[in-house]
């Protein structure tokens, strides 16, 4: 099992990415034929995210779905920082307990 400020890390990479990919599509909602991406998303077997891109089958951009997108992306990115935080905290205290 890998640590978890790793498994944060690539929750927050994979936020990140959700976040790219939905400006993506919002920028080129008015391109005419444009089929937008979509994050998808794996658990991976130690822990953590892979993600991959793919376009959709459909064309055209719903904004209400992408501003979902995004405030997600953001809250996910914000609960994995703070799960990192809170183990160097951890660690931090712990090392003050030895010494």
């Amino acid at each position: 099992m890998n640590s978890i400020s790793a498994i944060a890390v690539s929750a927050m990479n994979a936020a990140t990415t959700r976040l790219g990919v939905s400006a993506h599509n919002v920028a080129n909602v008015q391109t005419p034929a444009f089929r937008r991406q979509q994050v998808i998303q794996q658990t991976q077997a130690g822990g953590g995210v892979a993600t991959s891109i793919t376009r959709a089958d459909e064309t055209g951009t719903d904004l209400a779905a992408e501003a979902v997108q995004q405030m997600t992306a953001l809250y996910t990115f914000k609960a994995n920082l703070r799960a990192v935080v809170v183990e160097r905290e951890m660690l931090g205290s712990l090392l003050d307990l030895k010494a």
